[in-house]
């Protein structure tokens, strides 16, 4: 339990302390992982697990941390058949998170940024385009990402395949994928690697 608060802000410490005494679960830190951040899982035996990336700058392990506990208390209070992100998650989500958003815990230009976020919190932070990027200021590493290429450039994603950025459809970006010429839409955040022509 102790070993998360390495990856955290040092004064949001007590706060998780106080969330994880009232709401015991185990927690694993894993390895990159490109389709989530972190999640919460109830296992058959009863066991409640929480994990969490870790590549997350601290604000984001934070907010990753906080939404997956959010889970645990919500199917507690609300029952298991509520919707994973219901406005059930929701309320719960802004109720924890609340006592965080102070400029002792976040920086003042990202604080900005969360208090409208948790006006009406998202599935995940990357779904908040403003958000992800301001959040991505405080990486320790700098990876491509797509909507910094120019479209018609040709890059790769973490599998392997190849694709042809084309035009951005509302908050999303239009790929081709070069080998079966199918069309799929990517989130402009996407960790990409140019193909140099």
């Amino acid at each position: 339990m102790k070993a998360i608060f390495k990856y955290i802000p040092t004064q949001s410490h007590y706060l998780i302390d106080r969330y994880i005494k009232k709401y015991p679960v185990s927690f694993k830190i894993s390895s990159k992982r490109y389709s989530k951040h972190g999640d919460y899982r109830l296992y058959p035996n009863g066991r409640e697990q929480i994990s969490i990336n870790s590549n997350l700058n601290p604000y984001k392990f934070l907010l990753t941390l906080i939404h997956e506990i959010s889970h645990l208390v919500s199917y507690k209070n609300y029952g298991k058949n509520i919707k994973p992100h219901g406005i059930e998650w929701k309320k719960t989500y802004k109720n924890l998170m609340h006592p965080f958003l102070n400029d002792s815990i976040f920086p003042i230009t990202l604080l900005k940024v969360l208090n409208k976020h948790f006006i009406n919190p998202k599935s995940s932070s990357d779904s908040d385009i403003e958000l992800a990027l301001a959040l991505k200021k405080y990486d320790n590493y700098k990876e491509l990402c797509l909507y910094e290429i120019p479209e018609g450039s040709n890059f790769k994603i973490y599998n392997g395949k190849v694709f042809k950025k084309g035009p951005t459809r509302k908050k999303r970006i239009e790929c081709e994928e070069l080998k079966s010429k199918k069309r799929y839409l990517f989130n402009p955040l996407a960790e990409i690697d140019l193909i140099k022509n």
